[in-house]
């Protein structure tokens, strides 16, 4: 049958689920999950993640059977955890968000949820992918990123996040935003960026490093385009051309090795600047595994902001790291590739390539 139906799995009817499903009917939960082919997810009849065409559709009657055959839960809707978990999670996110520039201990927010200091830490990462303290931080990180953008100098903007002191966001800033404070409100002024250039699998590369790590890798039409790419992008900073031998180059030989022969994708140290959002995304997607995909909407989610797909697409257009900060790996939840930065040819291959070799 067009979407996989068993009639034997329980006693719902393939017409009685597909409506369920395109109701997002809420009764209907705990009852059966649906998995989508093209991006290997399953799903609550519930979830509000974007209606997949009916041909891609697969029904499981439960969680179980769902995983067996090879899917794995929806990041959105969880439907691996009871609905109450991810519900009671939603209102601590929200408690943190409101209350960021506090200081919120584990024991408070259990006490809030009603629930132990450990199982507190055990739900909340399953539900959103970091910890209580990783969520705050982020948030936090949002409004020292607001405050600096609209010109408030870095002290104030420091204590109003809820910092406390200078000494205690130097290092946690310059991980989120991948410079100092100071640095950031000068534009990474005074800089010293290395480059180097190939001609990878998937044509023209550039890759760049700070003393931090990897801060830019972008695929063009040739060298000169892509330099002026890297100064566009580090304005203030002198560029200089790395030398044969450098740590540089070998970065670059294992990302190319990767490319061409689908080695596993090499972890390298990165120097990742953006918003506290972008960066949020970001990391959340150097979780996802190498032949594995997931969708806007689940990113979102994942991150603990539902309502931010369009947001999350505009994270993943500003990536400056390609394939080390894998957005490839995104696509629209009905399984379209949707765009990409560097062309969908290179997505194409990039995904073909990492699912030929799992």
């Amino acid at each position: 049958m067009a979407a996989g139906y068993n009639a034997s799995m329980n006693s719902l009817s393939e017409t009685e689920m597909l409506r369920a499903v395109r109701a997002r009917d809420r009764s209907y939960d705990g009852r059966f999950v649906y998995a989508v082919v093209t991006t290997g997810v399953f799903c609550r009849p519930s979830c509000a993640a974007r209606p997949a065409k009916t041909e891609n559709l697969r029904f499981h009657p439960d969680v179980a059977t769902a995983e067996r055959a090879g899917y794995r839960a929806c990041l959105r809707c969880r439907p691996d955890l009871p609905a109450l978990d991810v519900s009671s999670m939603a209102k601590i996110a929200r408690h943190i968000e409101r209350n960021a520039d506090q200081r919120l201990t584990l024991s408070e927010l259990a006490d809030e949820a009603q629930l132990s200091p450990s199982r507190l830490q055990r739900v909340f990462k399953s539900v959103f992918g970091v910890s209580p303290k990783a969520y705050q931080d982020a948030a936090r990180q949002r409004r020292l990123k607001a405050a600096l953008h609209d010109g408030r100098s870095v002290t104030d903007a420091v204590f109003d996040a809820g910092y406390g002191s200078m000494n205690r966001v130097q290092g946690e800033a310059a991980r989120s935003i991948g410079m100092t404070p100071s640095a950031y409100r000068a534009k990474g002024a005074n800089e010293r960026i290395s480059w180097a250039y190939r001609h990878s699998e998937l044509g023209p590369l550039v890759m760049a490093a700070t003393d931090r790590g990897v801060c830019f890798v972008q695929f063009g039409e040739n060298k000169d385009a892509l330099v002026e790419q890297l100064q566009a992008e580090f304005p203030a900073a002198t560029l200089i051309r790395s030398t044969a031998g450098a740590a540089l180059d070998d970065w670059m030989e294992a990302l190319d090795t990767h490319l061409r022969d689908h080695a596993p994708r090499p972890e390298l140290p990165l120097d990742l600047r953006g918003t506290a959002f972008q960066v949020l995304v970001w990391r959340f997607l150097l979780s996802v595994k190498d032949g594995e995909v997931v969708s806007y909407t689940e990113v979102a989610h994942g991150i603990g902001k539902p309502r931010a797909v369009r947001a999350v697409a505009s994270a993943c257009g500003a990536n400056r790291v390609a394939v080390l900060v894998p957005c490839h790996r995104v696509l629209r939840s009905d399984g379209d590739l949707a765009g990409y930065r560097w062309g969908l040819a290179r997505k194409r291959a990039l995904l073909d390539g990492e699912r030929r070799a799992r």
